[in-house]
């Protein structure tokens, strides 16, 4: 058998489903079940009738489809990749910004630990950032740990007042507005699709600003056949399997997640069979982390404040 038919039938086997995010190898997502951006493939997972959930992808997506499916086994097939910016903030920090505002809620984006969600109030993802601090009844938000998505949402929420933090996404916060601009002048008609995580003068320079499925959805349904896209390249499988007849361009330094790039199907399928890499939460953040995401889903829904 080759690799794919060994992992087809492995997950027979363990009754298992493969999701995988859109930032891994091409061929990964080729033999996914479900590809989607973090959260969407946590949300998914826990109404999903599988046992077993394999994560294809960086540990907090892992530890985020745990917190919501804490019955079901969940499979890293690579327990070392690892995303940067969700270690980027200390309890201290947390604490600090509580005692100097009272009524502070702390807004923690899905990409970070569980620990860190242990510390939270609420948990956002880039595609809803916006309309849950918006919704939400305090004035004073430490948004957590991403400077640049809290840039974004600060712009779009100016009546709230939101305590910006150093965290960052190296991929994005390391693009050259630079290199984009000479994308820009070598293809005129192209349109500019960025991810909020990107720097500011980056974001400055796009045609539209939004969460990995946003770049995707926009690409597919915009009439343009150029674009320039400002994101981890991974990207490109779905944008064109989307849109076979437009051109996509990248910043000449590759932006690459190094973490993600650690997904093969050689590691898939060994998770698979020997069952290892088994990813779980601390008992003791599993309350307190599992409620930021849960209010998310309920603040997004309109259900909750």
């Amino acid at each position: 058998m080759n690799i794919l038919e060994t992992i087809e039938q492995l997950k027979k086997e363990k009754d298992a489903v493969i999701l995988a995010h859109y930032y891994v190898e091409g061929e990964v997502q080729a033999a996914a079940d479900y590809v989607g951006d973090s959260f969407y493939l946590s949300k998914l997972a826990a109404g999903l009738p599988n046992k077993t959930l394999v994560f294809c992808g960086v540990s907090f997506m892992g530890e985020s489809g745990k917190l919501l499916s804490p019955d079901k086994t969940v499979l890293m097939p690579d327990l070392e990749a690892d995303c940067p910016m969700a270690h980027m903030v200390t309890k201290e920090a947390v604490q600090a910004a509580r005692e100097k505002y009272p009524d502070l809620a702390v807004v923690c984006y899905v990409n970070s630990t569980a620990e860190i969600k242990s510390w939270s109030d609420v948990c956002v993802t880039s595609a809803n950032a916006v309309k849950i601090v918006r919704n939400l009844p305090n004035e004073h938000i430490f948004f957590i740990p991403d400077k640049n998505l809290a840039r974004h949402v600060a712009q779009q929420v100016p009546e709230k007042h939101i305590l910006i933090h150093d965290g960052y996404c190296p991929v994005h916060e390391e693009m050259k507005a630079e290199e984009i601009k000479a994308l820009k002048e070598g293809h005129p008609q192209a349109k500019v699709l960025a991810h909020p995580e990107c720097n500011a003068k980056v974001l400055e320079l796009a045609d539209y600003i939004g969460s990995t499925s946003g770049i995707i959805a926009y690409a597919a349904d915009s009439p343009a056949k150029e674009f320039i896209i400002a994101t981890e390249e991974g990207v490109l499988y779905e944008l064109e399997r989307k849109r076979p007849d437009a051109a996509f361009y990248f910043a000449e330094t590759r932006p690459v997640c190094e973490g993600m790039k650690r997904i093969t199907l050689e590691k898939v399928a060994q998770a698979l069979r020997d069952g290892e890499n088994l990813l779980d939460v601390k008992e003791e953040l599993k309350e307190p982390a599992g409620r930021t995401l849960k209010r998310m889903l309920e603040i997004a829904s309109g259900k909750g404040k």
